[in-house]
Protein backbone atom coordinates (compact mmCIF):
# COMPACT_ATOMS: atom_id res chain seq x y z
CA UNK A 1 0.00 0.00 0.00
CA UNK A 2 2.99 2.66 0.88
CA UNK A 3 4.40 1.46 -2.67
CA UNK A 4 1.19 2.30 -4.48
CA UNK A 5 1.24 6.01 -2.41
CA UNK A 6 4.69 6.64 -3.44
CA UNK A 7 3.88 5.82 -7.14
CA UNK A 8 0.75 7.91 -6.87
CA UNK A 9 2.84 10.73 -5.36
CA UNK A 10 5.21 10.70 -8.06
CA UNK A 11 2.59 10.21 -10.85
CA UNK A 12 0.44 13.29 -9.51
CA UNK A 13 4.22 15.25 -9.27
CA UNK A 14 4.86 14.52 -12.88
CA UNK A 15 1.18 15.92 -13.63
CA UNK A 16 2.20 18.66 -11.98
CA UNK A 17 5.09 19.13 -13.70
CA UNK A 18 2.90 19.09 -17.07
CA UNK A 19 1.44 22.15 -15.79
CA UNK A 20 3.73 23.98 -14.97
CA UNK A 21 4.03 25.36 -18.01
CA UNK A 22 1.23 27.96 -16.78
CA UNK A 23 2.36 28.17 -13.18
CA UNK A 24 4.62 27.37 -11.14
CA UNK A 25 2.78 27.21 -7.62
CA UNK A 26 2.48 24.48 -5.57
CA UNK A 27 -0.27 21.97 -5.72
CA UNK A 28 -1.52 21.81 -2.01
CA UNK A 29 -4.68 19.59 -3.12
CA UNK A 30 -1.78 17.02 -3.94
CA UNK A 31 0.12 17.81 -0.54
CA UNK A 32 -3.18 17.64 1.54
CA UNK A 33 -4.78 14.20 -0.53
CA UNK A 34 -0.90 12.13 -0.44
CA UNK A 35 -0.84 13.35 3.37
CA UNK A 36 -4.07 12.49 4.47
CA UNK A 37 -3.31 8.59 2.79
CA UNK A 38 -0.04 8.73 4.54
CA UNK A 39 -1.84 9.46 7.66
CA UNK A 40 -4.74 6.72 7.64
CA UNK A 41 -1.85 3.99 6.16
CA UNK A 42 0.28 4.77 9.77
CA UNK A 43 -3.74 4.21 11.10
CA UNK A 44 -4.24 0.75 9.62
CA UNK A 45 -0.27 -0.08 10.92
CA UNK A 46 -1.30 0.96 13.98
CA UNK A 47 -4.78 -1.12 14.44
CA UNK A 48 -3.42 -4.05 12.35
CA UNK A 49 -0.73 -4.49 15.44
CA UNK A 50 -3.28 -4.45 17.87
CA UNK A 51 -5.66 -6.50 15.84
CA UNK A 52 -2.51 -9.49 15.70
CA UNK A 53 -2.08 -9.46 18.85
CA UNK A 54 -5.91 -10.10 19.97
CA UNK A 55 -5.61 -12.42 17.24
CA UNK A 56 -2.46 -14.48 18.94
CA UNK A 57 -4.74 -14.23 21.87
CA UNK A 58 -7.82 -15.46 20.62
CA UNK A 59 -6.04 -18.58 18.60
CA UNK A 60 -4.17 -19.25 22.23
CA UNK A 61 -7.35 -18.89 24.27
CA UNK A 62 -9.71 -20.88 21.38
CA UNK A 63 -9.65 -25.03 20.22
CA UNK A 64 -11.02 -24.09 17.09
CA UNK A 65 -7.99 -22.41 16.03
CA UNK A 66 -8.11 -23.64 12.67
CA UNK A 67 -11.29 -21.59 12.22
CA UNK A 68 -10.23 -18.30 13.23
CA UNK A 69 -6.94 -18.47 11.41
CA UNK A 70 -8.64 -18.26 7.93
CA UNK A 71 -10.61 -15.69 8.71
CA UNK A 72 -7.34 -13.75 10.06
CA UNK A 73 -5.53 -15.10 6.67
CA UNK A 74 -8.51 -14.49 4.49
CA UNK A 75 -9.28 -10.27 5.59
CA UNK A 76 -5.81 -9.82 4.99
CA UNK A 77 -5.75 -11.33 1.62
CA UNK A 78 -8.57 -8.99 0.58
CA UNK A 79 -7.24 -6.00 1.56
CA UNK A 80 -3.87 -7.08 -0.27
CA UNK A 81 -5.81 -7.56 -3.14
CA UNK A 82 -7.86 -4.63 -2.67
CA UNK A 83 -4.73 -2.77 -3.06
CA UNK A 84 -3.15 -4.06 -6.08
CA UNK A 85 -6.58 -3.76 -7.73
CA UNK A 86 -5.85 -0.12 -7.03
CA UNK A 87 -2.35 -0.20 -8.70
CA UNK A 88 -3.73 -1.85 -11.54
CA UNK A 89 -5.92 0.87 -12.63
CA UNK A 90 -3.80 3.68 -12.52
CA UNK A 91 -2.20 3.21 -16.11
CA UNK A 92 -5.69 3.00 -17.61
CA UNK A 93 -7.08 6.42 -16.24
CA UNK A 94 -4.12 8.49 -17.61
CA UNK A 95 -5.36 8.77 -20.98
CA UNK A 96 -8.11 11.45 -19.68
CA UNK A 97 -6.62 14.74 -20.37
CA UNK A 98 -9.15 17.38 -18.09
CA UNK A 99 -7.89 18.35 -14.52
CA UNK A 100 -9.37 18.38 -11.33
CA UNK A 101 -7.68 20.91 -8.79
CA UNK A 102 -4.18 20.43 -10.49
CA UNK A 103 -4.33 16.95 -10.78
CA UNK A 104 -5.01 14.68 -13.79
CA UNK A 105 -8.44 12.08 -13.42
CA UNK A 106 -5.91 9.61 -13.17
CA UNK A 107 -4.25 10.85 -10.33
CA UNK A 108 -7.39 12.67 -8.77
CA UNK A 109 -9.43 9.20 -8.60
CA UNK A 110 -6.20 7.27 -7.67
CA UNK A 111 -6.30 9.09 -4.55
CA UNK A 112 -9.41 9.34 -3.96
CA UNK A 113 -9.66 5.47 -4.34
CA UNK A 114 -6.49 4.71 -2.14
CA UNK A 115 -8.29 7.26 1.01
CA UNK A 116 -11.26 5.02 0.36
CA UNK A 117 -10.16 2.07 0.98
CA UNK A 118 -7.92 2.88 3.65
CA UNK A 119 -11.16 3.93 5.68
CA UNK A 120 -12.95 0.65 4.95
CA UNK A 121 -9.46 -1.19 6.05
CA UNK A 122 -9.36 0.86 8.94
CA UNK A 123 -13.84 0.29 9.88
CA UNK A 124 -12.48 -3.80 9.40
CA UNK A 125 -10.12 -3.75 11.65
CA UNK A 126 -11.93 -1.56 13.97
CA UNK A 127 -15.24 -4.20 13.80
CA UNK A 128 -12.56 -7.39 14.24
CA UNK A 129 -10.80 -5.54 17.38
CA UNK A 130 -14.16 -5.49 18.50
CA UNK A 131 -15.33 -8.82 18.09
CA UNK A 132 -11.83 -10.45 19.19
CA UNK A 133 -12.68 -8.24 22.46
CA UNK A 134 -15.76 -10.11 23.16
CA UNK A 135 -14.39 -12.94 22.29
CA UNK A 136 -11.31 -12.13 25.29
CA UNK A 137 -13.37 -10.25 27.91
CA UNK A 138 -15.26 -12.40 30.08
CA UNK A 139 -19.22 -12.73 29.14
CA UNK A 140 -21.05 -9.90 31.73
CA UNK A 141 -23.87 -11.56 33.75
CA UNK A 142 -27.29 -10.70 32.87
CA UNK A 143 -28.99 -8.11 34.02
CA UNK A 144 -32.03 -8.21 36.34
CA UNK A 145 -34.61 -6.77 34.57
CA UNK A 146 -36.93 -3.44 36.24
CA UNK A 147 -39.78 -4.48 37.89
CA UNK A 148 -42.18 -1.28 38.27
CA UNK A 149 -43.90 -3.04 41.00
CA UNK A 150 -41.13 -4.20 43.00
CA UNK A 151 -39.36 -1.04 42.75
CA UNK A 152 -42.47 1.37 43.74
CA UNK A 153 -42.66 -1.16 47.10
CA UNK A 154 -38.97 -0.64 48.21
CA UNK A 155 -39.59 3.01 47.71
CA UNK A 156 -43.12 3.37 49.44
CA UNK A 157 -41.54 0.92 52.30
CA UNK A 158 -39.19 3.52 52.25
CA UNK A 159 -40.03 6.94 52.18
CA UNK A 160 -44.17 7.07 52.16
CA UNK A 161 -45.13 4.01 54.65
CA UNK A 162 -42.57 2.72 56.50
CA UNK A 163 -45.48 0.14 57.48
CA UNK A 164 -44.41 -3.08 59.30
CA UNK A 165 -45.12 -6.55 57.03
CA UNK A 166 -48.11 -8.61 58.46
CA UNK A 167 -46.22 -11.42 59.58
CA UNK A 168 -44.10 -9.78 62.13
CA UNK A 169 -46.91 -7.35 63.20
CA UNK A 170 -46.64 -9.99 66.58
CA UNK A 171 -43.18 -8.01 67.15
CA UNK A 172 -44.97 -4.34 67.72
CA UNK A 173 -47.79 -5.36 69.60
CA UNK A 174 -48.61 -3.11 72.62
CA UNK A 175 -49.82 -4.59 76.02
CA UNK A 176 -52.80 -1.64 75.54
CA UNK A 177 -56.35 -4.03 75.21
CA UNK A 178 -59.58 -1.92 74.37
CA UNK A 179 -62.13 -4.34 74.54
CA UNK A 180 -60.06 -6.99 72.63
CA UNK A 181 -58.32 -4.76 69.95
CA UNK A 182 -54.90 -4.64 70.22
CA UNK A 183 -52.93 -1.64 69.23
CA UNK A 184 -49.66 -1.64 66.75
CA UNK A 185 -46.66 0.20 67.33
CA UNK A 186 -46.19 1.04 64.15
CA UNK A 187 -43.73 4.56 63.20
CA UNK A 188 -44.86 7.49 61.89
CA UNK A 189 -44.94 7.85 58.06
CA UNK A 190 -41.28 9.03 56.85
CA UNK A 191 -43.35 11.65 54.30
CA UNK A 192 -45.64 13.14 57.11
CA UNK A 193 -42.47 12.75 59.81
CA UNK A 194 -40.00 14.79 57.30
CA UNK A 195 -43.14 17.41 55.87
CA UNK A 196 -43.18 18.38 60.04
CA UNK A 197 -39.55 18.83 60.48
CA UNK A 198 -40.11 21.13 56.98
CA UNK A 199 -43.10 23.57 58.51
CA UNK A 200 -40.22 23.53 61.83
CA UNK A 201 -37.71 24.70 59.31
CA UNK A 202 -39.84 26.99 57.70
CA UNK A 203 -41.24 28.53 60.71
CA UNK A 204 -38.01 29.02 61.90
CA UNK A 205 -36.89 31.41 59.12
CA UNK A 206 -40.52 33.05 59.23
CA UNK A 207 -39.39 34.11 62.51
CA UNK A 208 -35.74 35.40 62.09
CA UNK A 209 -37.06 37.09 58.68
CA UNK A 210 -39.94 38.68 59.99
CA UNK A 211 -39.81 39.62 63.70
CA UNK A 212 -36.13 39.40 64.28
CA UNK A 213 -34.45 40.53 61.29
CA UNK A 214 -36.86 42.25 60.27
CA UNK A 215 -36.47 42.05 55.79
CA UNK A 216 -40.14 40.79 56.08
CA UNK A 217 -43.11 42.76 55.44
CA UNK A 218 -46.25 42.10 57.57
CA UNK A 219 -49.23 42.60 55.72
CA UNK A 220 -49.67 46.30 56.69
CA UNK A 221 -46.76 47.44 55.44
CA UNK A 222 -47.22 44.80 52.06
CA UNK A 223 -51.07 47.02 51.44
CA UNK A 224 -49.58 50.47 51.86
CA UNK A 225 -46.39 49.19 49.60
CA UNK A 226 -48.77 48.04 47.15
CA UNK A 227 -50.88 50.76 47.07
CA UNK A 228 -48.13 53.53 46.91
CA UNK A 229 -47.52 51.46 43.13
CA UNK A 230 -50.30 51.62 42.62
CA UNK A 231 -50.98 54.96 42.81
CA UNK A 232 -47.68 55.38 40.71
CA UNK A 233 -49.41 53.45 37.94
CA UNK A 234 -52.08 55.27 37.83
CA UNK A 235 -50.26 58.57 37.66
CA UNK A 236 -48.36 57.12 34.69
CA UNK A 237 -51.60 55.67 32.88
CA UNK A 238 -53.03 59.36 33.10
CA UNK A 239 -50.42 60.83 31.54
CA UNK A 240 -50.12 58.55 28.95
CA UNK A 241 -53.78 58.86 28.30
CA UNK A 242 -54.19 61.90 28.74
CA UNK A 243 -55.02 62.93 25.16
CA UNK A 244 -57.65 60.38 24.81
CA UNK A 245 -60.11 63.06 26.22
CA UNK A 246 -63.47 63.61 24.35
CA UNK A 247 -66.71 65.47 25.09
CA UNK A 248 -67.93 61.99 27.04
CA UNK A 249 -64.91 61.87 29.76
CA UNK A 250 -64.54 65.78 30.38
CA UNK A 251 -63.49 66.44 33.83
CA UNK A 252 -62.14 69.59 35.88
CA UNK A 253 -58.45 69.35 35.34
CA UNK A 254 -56.22 69.54 37.76
CA UNK A 255 -53.74 72.37 39.27
CA UNK A 256 -51.26 71.57 36.13
CA UNK A 257 -54.04 71.75 33.99
CA UNK A 258 -55.37 74.63 35.21
CA UNK A 259 -51.72 76.43 34.50
CA UNK A 260 -52.17 75.12 31.24
CA UNK A 261 -55.38 76.69 30.66
CA UNK A 262 -54.30 79.63 32.07
CA UNK A 263 -51.36 80.20 29.56
CA UNK A 264 -53.63 78.82 26.13
CA UNK A 265 -56.03 81.62 27.39
CA UNK A 266 -53.64 84.35 28.34
CA UNK A 267 -51.78 84.03 24.58
CA UNK A 268 -54.86 83.00 22.24
CA UNK A 269 -57.99 84.20 23.61
CA UNK A 270 -57.78 87.17 25.35
CA UNK A 271 -57.57 89.36 22.43
CA UNK A 272 -61.61 88.62 22.35
CA UNK A 273 -62.58 87.92 25.32
CA UNK A 274 -60.10 90.13 27.65
CA UNK A 275 -57.23 89.15 29.86
CA UNK A 276 -58.87 88.64 32.49
CA UNK A 277 -62.57 87.02 30.98
CA UNK A 278 -64.04 90.49 31.20
CA UNK A 279 -65.01 90.64 27.51
CA UNK A 280 -64.25 92.70 24.54
CA UNK A 281 -65.39 91.54 20.93
CA UNK A 282 -66.16 88.28 22.76
CA UNK A 283 -68.72 87.72 25.55
CA UNK A 284 -67.96 88.18 29.51
CA UNK A 285 -66.97 84.62 30.77
CA UNK A 286 -67.46 86.58 34.38
CA UNK A 287 -70.51 86.23 34.93
CA UNK A 288 -73.60 83.62 34.81
CA UNK A 289 -74.73 84.51 31.39
CA UNK A 290 -73.90 82.45 28.26
CA UNK A 291 -74.76 82.73 24.77
CA UNK A 292 -74.33 78.88 24.43
CA UNK A 293 -74.90 77.50 28.09
CA UNK A 294 -72.19 77.25 30.36
CA UNK A 295 -71.63 73.78 31.39
CA UNK A 296 -67.73 72.80 31.56
CA UNK A 297 -69.14 70.37 28.80
CA UNK A 298 -70.76 73.01 26.71
CA UNK A 299 -67.72 75.05 26.67
CA UNK A 300 -65.52 72.30 25.91
CA UNK A 301 -67.88 71.93 22.46
CA UNK A 302 -67.80 75.93 22.22
CA UNK A 303 -63.85 75.64 22.23
CA UNK A 304 -63.66 72.68 19.38
CA UNK A 305 -66.35 72.99 17.48
CA UNK A 306 -66.94 76.98 17.46
CA UNK A 307 -69.44 79.29 16.15
CA UNK A 308 -68.12 80.84 13.20
CA UNK A 309 -71.66 82.52 12.26
CA UNK A 310 -70.79 84.94 15.38
CA UNK A 311 -67.03 85.04 15.43
CA UNK A 312 -66.03 82.32 17.21
CA UNK A 313 -63.64 80.12 15.76
CA UNK A 314 -63.08 75.95 15.99
CA UNK A 315 -59.82 75.27 18.06
CA UNK A 316 -60.34 71.58 17.87
CA UNK A 317 -57.42 71.87 14.99
CA UNK A 318 -55.07 73.87 17.11
CA UNK A 319 -55.45 72.55 20.82
CA UNK A 320 -55.51 68.74 21.57
CA UNK A 321 -58.33 67.24 23.59
CA UNK A 322 -56.52 67.65 26.46
CA UNK A 323 -55.79 70.86 26.12
CA UNK A 324 -59.12 72.12 25.56
CA UNK A 325 -60.36 70.80 28.39
CA UNK A 326 -57.69 72.50 30.90
CA UNK A 327 -58.59 75.72 28.60
CA UNK A 328 -62.50 75.06 29.51
CA UNK A 329 -61.63 74.23 33.35
CA UNK A 330 -59.46 77.71 33.61
CA UNK A 331 -62.69 79.51 31.80
CA UNK A 332 -65.07 77.71 34.86
CA UNK A 333 -62.87 79.41 37.56
CA UNK A 334 -62.90 82.69 35.55
CA UNK A 335 -66.89 82.78 37.12
CA UNK A 336 -67.65 85.34 40.17
CA UNK A 337 -63.73 87.12 39.85
CA UNK A 338 -66.02 90.62 39.08
CA UNK A 339 -63.04 91.96 36.69
CA UNK A 340 -62.57 96.10 35.97
CA UNK A 341 -64.59 97.26 33.06
CA UNK A 342 -66.54 93.96 32.56
CA UNK A 343 -68.76 93.84 29.50
CA UNK A 344 -72.75 93.72 29.88
CA UNK A 345 -73.93 90.11 30.67
CA UNK A 346 -74.91 88.59 27.02
CA UNK A 347 -77.73 85.47 26.45
CA UNK A 348 -79.28 83.48 29.20
CA UNK A 349 -78.83 82.67 32.97
CA UNK A 350 -77.26 80.07 33.09
CA UNK A 351 -76.71 77.66 37.14
CA UNK A 352 -74.50 74.65 37.37
CA UNK A 353 -76.35 71.57 38.63
CA UNK A 354 -76.58 67.83 38.79
CA UNK A 355 -78.82 67.67 35.63
CA UNK A 356 -77.60 70.30 33.81
CA UNK A 357 -73.93 69.18 33.61
CA UNK A 358 -72.70 65.93 35.38
CA UNK A 359 -69.32 67.47 34.71
CA UNK A 360 -69.96 70.59 37.14
CA UNK A 361 -67.15 72.13 38.95
CA UNK A 362 -67.12 71.27 42.96
CA UNK A 363 -66.93 74.32 45.19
Amino acid sequence: MVAAILSLSLHAQTATDAAATSTDKTNYAVILMVTVAFLLAFVIWGLGSVLMTYARKVLEKSKEANKALPLILLVTFSLLTYTSRAQDTAPEATKVVHNYAGLSPAAFWILVSVISMEMIVIIVFLFMIKRFERELLPKKSKAKSFNFGTWWARIDKKFFTKAIPIEREKDILLDHDYDGIRELDNPLPPWWKYGFYITIGIAIVYLLNYEVLGYGKNPTQEYNEEMAKAKIQMAEYAAKSGNTIDENNIKMPDADGLAKGKEIFTTTCWPCHGKLGEGGVGPNLTDDYWLHKGSLNDIYQSIKHGYPDKGMQAWGKNFSAKEINDLAGYIKTLKGTNPPNAKAPQGDLFTDNASSDSSAVKK
